[in-house]
């Protein structure tokens, strides 16, 4: 039996980027696929979001953006971060987002980035604009959470690429995608949403999104404490009456955050709370009875929300998702289609 398995529903990731091009209302989606498609497999959920009507996938580096190309020769795909590997580049016949002041590099489809309040990669101000350059981009700061900064972006954007309106110009991330009507501009880059995860770590339902990843395990010891005996590292956990107590074979090397202690897995069904310090290979479940070695056990998925992981944890949905360790020697990942 495999310490964990993740799967992937590929039907999800192309639920959601139907979701994103209704709510886009003619602008186009470019599906954000950078660290390896947030943890979900950036070959598989590119493809998918292509056939579901997205017309550009987005990385963050050119190699990424090489393996997708080995396995998706058409896509159109745009290299989002800083690059010295412009001949690679080219040779693939990507895109490439030029984000620090400079020379544009000739002779490849290029995307001028602004700052426009991120403070981040980005000009003050555009140059005299070469042939090559085919889009005009800057990146939301506050989006999903402060829509008043949100707006004077959109503003400045708005401004300063107007000249330009015949090129095509992207501006909207996920949060903006589906709240912010004024940001979507002609392209969207959208990567949260895609995969099932709210931007604004809530349900992802409220904004008809469906989670594509789920995480399961088993229970791989059931002991039984009595009063006094703890579980784990530090003695976090002591028993104030006889418990019994789940060990997961799955630990903060997995992707199961120190942090995460307290949320809940569901455990043969009914959610359990996760107690005692997470260890490196293994996580205690507070169990109500008695269950046997190889009971199930759901860490994402089923109404377990990774949302929820990132409240307790003090972070967000993304770091949870790209956080958990799929290698084969950790895991199996699972494509369902």
């Amino acid at each position: 039996m495999h310490r964990s398995e993740i799967t992937v529903d590929l039907g999800a990731i192309r639920h959601n980027a139907r979701r994103l091009l209704e709510a886009l209302d003619g602008a186009e989606l470019w599906a954000v696929v950078k660290a390896d498609g947030y943890g979900h497999g950036a070959v598989d959920v590119g493809r998918a979001a292509l056939e579901a009507g997205a017309t550009a996938l987005c990385v963050a580096t050119v190699d990424e953006a090489l393996e997708l190309r080995r396995e998706l020769p058409d896509a159109r795909i745009l290299v989002m971060g800083p690059t010295e590997q412009v001949a690679e580049a080219r040779e693939a016949r990507l895109e490439l987002a030029v984000v620090r002041d400079g020379e544009i590099p000739p002779d490849i489809p290029v995307h001028l980035k602004l700052d426009t309040g991120m403070g981040r990669w980005g000009r003050a101000e555009l140059p005299e604009l070469p042939a090559n350059v085919v889009g005009l981009m800057s990146h939301l700061a506050t989006s999903d959470s402060d829509p008043d900064f949100a707006a004077q972006q959109i503003e400045r954007f708005r401004e300063a690429t107007e000249p330009y309106a015949h090129l095509t110009r992207h501006l909207a991330n996920s949060a903006a995608a589906l709240r912010i009507p004024e940001a979507r501009f002609d392209a969207a880059r959208c990567g949260i949403a895609l995969y099932g995860i709210s931007p604004y770590n809530t349900d992802p339902a409220e904004d008809g999104l469906r989670p594509a990843l789920s995480w399961r395990s088993h229970l791989a010891q059931v002991r039984l404490l009595q009063p006094g005996e703890s579980t784990g590292y530090g003695r976090w956990f002591v028993a104030e009456r006889p418990t019994w107590i789940g060990i997961v074979p799955v630990g903060y090397a997995d992707g199961f955050r120190r942090d995460m202690t307290g949320t809940e897995v569901l455990v043969d069904g009914e959610r359990r709370r996760a107690v005692g310090t997470v260890s490196m290979d293994a996580v205690a479940v507070e169990l109500d009875r008695e269950l046997e070695v190889g009971a199930p056990v759901t860490l994402i998925g089923d109404g377990i929300l990774i949302e929820r992981h990132a409240d307790i944890a003090g972070t967000i949905g993304y770091e949870i998702a790209c956080g958990i360790e799929s290698s084969p020697g950790r895991a199996t990942r699972a494509i369902r289609d």
